[in-house]
């Protein structure tokens, strides 16, 4: 049964609808899929990146196409539509994507938000991204940072998403394994940077997160492909 969650990230009288699914599950363990619901991170995400628009001259969303990797329910991905990106695709596995599909519509954001399946690790993109050529402008991920194994999966998928300008923004809870999570990317060939905790101290003032809403329990992390290191 969905759950509708009216959550508000700095836009004045334009709050974002997120369905929060919680009888999607794996069709092979059987167990609920964690994007089914909203995590903190991705609010700390989609906080951070309303208030860089707002409040920075040189970061802006408008015109950008943006993507989103692992959107569960879809919630930075939805909040960069609403600050002006021209086109935003949302990704997850193909039992998330009704739920995605969801909360696009209840948003009305059709017209400029697409859906589609995309497992990390595959030679082949979904059509959606075969035509961006140069690569997306923006990457956003949240809470994916939780298991090593799939680094590699994930660091094939950027490398073939990204161009010499796209910036991945990251949001995650800081768990044991997020350390070696960011070294397996590392040497994959990225560069990973953690941004100031004040950007997470202010996201965490401004809006209800769970009971472990403490500032060293989040990181946010710029990543960008080595190859930009080398572009003229």
């Amino acid at each position: 049964m969905a759950q509708a969650r009216e959550i508000q990230v700095g836009m004045e009288n334009s709050p974002l609808y997120i369905h929060e699914h919680h009888d999607v599950c794996d069709p092979i363990t059987g167990r609920v899929m964690t994007g089914s619901w909203v995590w903190d991170s991705a609010l700390i995400l989609s906080h951070y990146i309303t208030t860089r628009a707002y409040h920075e001259h040189d970061f802006s969303l408008q015109g950008k196409t943006v993507l989103e990797l692992g959107a569960g329910l879809g919630l930075p991905g939805l909040t960069a539509s609403k600050l002006g990106a021209r086109r935003v695709i949302l990704t997850d596995l193909g039992p998330l994507l009704q739920g995605l599909r969801h909360n696009v519509d209840a948003n009305r954001l059709s017209d400029r938000v697409e859906v589609c399946e995309l497992v990390w690790g595959t030679n082949e993109l979904p059509n959606q991204l075969k035509g961006s050529k140069g690569g997306v402008d923006v990457v956003l991920m949240s809470d994916v940072l939780y298991d090593p194994s799939l680094m590699g999966p994930l660091a094939k998928t950027l490398n073939m998403v990204c161009g010499s300008e796209t910036l991945i923004w990251s949001a995650s809870e800081v768990r044991d394994s997020t350390s070696e999570c960011l070294c397996q990317l590392t040497s994959h060939g990225f560069e990973v940077t953690e941004l100031p905790k004040q950007f997470i101290q202010h996201s965490l003032c401004d809006m209800e997160t769970s009971n472990n809403n403490h500032i060293d329990n989040f990181g946010v992390y710029l990543i960008r492909p080595l190859k930009q290191m080398c572009s003229p």
